[in-house]
């Protein structure tokens, strides 16, 4: 059982601006996007290097320059005490988020007094299934999984979920691009008003090579082509059959984002004043084959042990991998629309896999503080179908 002392409480969390594929953070590796973050978040939090005692970070194609444990690399590249440890891990969308929960749980063990949980992903740099292909040409499929499991579950790619998806939920190509577009709409709006604390600009390089600060999500539309949008035809099926394209679907992004957690007590004693607490933190397995809707059972269980309802909820972040699943979820539970991603979402400012989960925390902590609401919960769904959800209490 947690002791009243060892309750975990976030006490900052930042991420970069997303850039696009091949974009602004085309020529900076991961490891010193993430090592460059991890620095930024301690420094909001006013956590000494020294006290840390775990860098946890997710991060989903651990190949190449993202492979060898980049937590590690990173809290070196940081300039962090040597004897500050790292450890990398994978759980696919939900890593960072996941990594957070890890973070919270090992202070509430009272393992270790400060953590930093983090993510990145550089997928400009690190392509997505590399990990699978070992750089042996492009991703053909999931041949490289065992045998026995796709004869168990006949596993499709994620796009192909969501098309199912679309289809058990009535959804049309209409109300997804729809979604999609005012995904942009909200981003942009954020941003122009700038609301986005939680953003640390980075170096980049413009379209020509020359260097310039990033602060702002590169994949953010301020105006939408509507016709050029409808005429986009869908990824995998035909247009008779099919409504899932790359425009109401998440962008491949690169980023890094970063959350420090300690505990109550080390707070106190270092003159800290927390964020947030947590109310509760949820892991699940669903339909591997349906595999991005999980999202729903995480979220009546992140909910029931928060012992909150969805009425409660003054910022929901629902990642929007795919428009699909943001709409079937909303279905479910028909939250006030002005509380679900009131920034917008993946679909307009990226998606960094294995940063994202960290990102959209520090997205909510964020919005909560501006609009002066109380209770966040976000929720992820996940590849080979699980979801993680979050509920936290803003303190302050």
């Amino acid at each position: 059982m947690q002791h009243p002392n060892n309750e975990p409480v976030i006490l900052a969390a930042v991420r970069t601006p997303f850039g696009r594929r091949n974009g602004a953070l085309r020529e900076t590796r991961p490891d010193a996007l993430l090592a460059g973050i991890i620095n930024a978040a301690l420094a909001r939090a006013g956590v000494p290097g020294e006290a840390i005692g775990d860098v946890i970070a997710g991060c989903v194609s651990q190949a190449g320059e993202q492979g060898a444990n980049i937590a590690r690399q990173a809290v070196l590249l940081a300039g962090l005490p040597q004897q500050v440890p790292g450890v990398s891990l994978n759980r696919m969308c939900g890593s960072s988020q996941y990594a957070v929960h890890a973070a919270a749980q090992a202070v509430a063990a009272g393992d270790l007094d400060f953590a930093v949980a983090c993510g990145v992903e550089n997928m400009s740099r690190v392509p997505m299934f590399l990990d699978l292909t070992l750089g042996q040409g492009p991703f053909t499929g999931f041949d490289k999984l065992h045998p026995d499991l796709v004869a168990r579950y006949p596993i499709v790619h994620q796009v192909e979920s969501a098309e199912r998806i679309a289809d058990q939920w009535q959804l049309s190509r209409a109300e997804l691009d729809a979604f999609a577009i005012e995904s942009h709409r909200r981003a942009h709006a954020a941003r122009l008003a700038g609301w986005h604390k939680e953003v640390v600009p980075v170096a980049g390089v413009d379209k020509d090579g020359a260097g310039f600060t990033l602060d702002f999500d590169e994949g953010v539309r301020s105006v939408i082509d509507h016709a050029r949008m409808s005429s986009m035809a869908p990824v995998f099926r035909s247009p008779d059959t099919g409504v899932v394209t790359a425009a109401n679907a998440s962008q491949v992004s690169d980023g890094a984002s970063a959350v420090v957690i300690g505990s109550r007590a080390a707070a106190a004693q270092h003159g800290l004043q927390p964020k947030a607490r947590f109310l509760a933190r949820v892991v699940t397995g669903s339909d591997p084959v349906m595999q991005l809707t999980g999202v729903i059972p995480a979220t009546h269980l992140a909910l029931k042990r928060a012992g909150l309802s969805m009425a409660d909820i003054d910022w929901i972040e629902l990642n929007e991998a795919f428009a699909a699943v943001a709409l079937s979820w909303a279905r479910e539970f028909k939250p006030d629309a002005d509380r679900l991603n009131p920034w917008g979402g993946a679909i307009a400012h990226g998606h960094p896999l294995g940063a994202t989960g960290a990102a959209l925390m520090a997205k909510m902590l964020c919005g909560l503080e501006q609009r002066g609401g109380r209770f966040g919960l976000q929720v992820m769904c996940i590849g080979h179908g699980m979801a993680t959800a979050t509920v936290i209490e803003r303190l302050g």
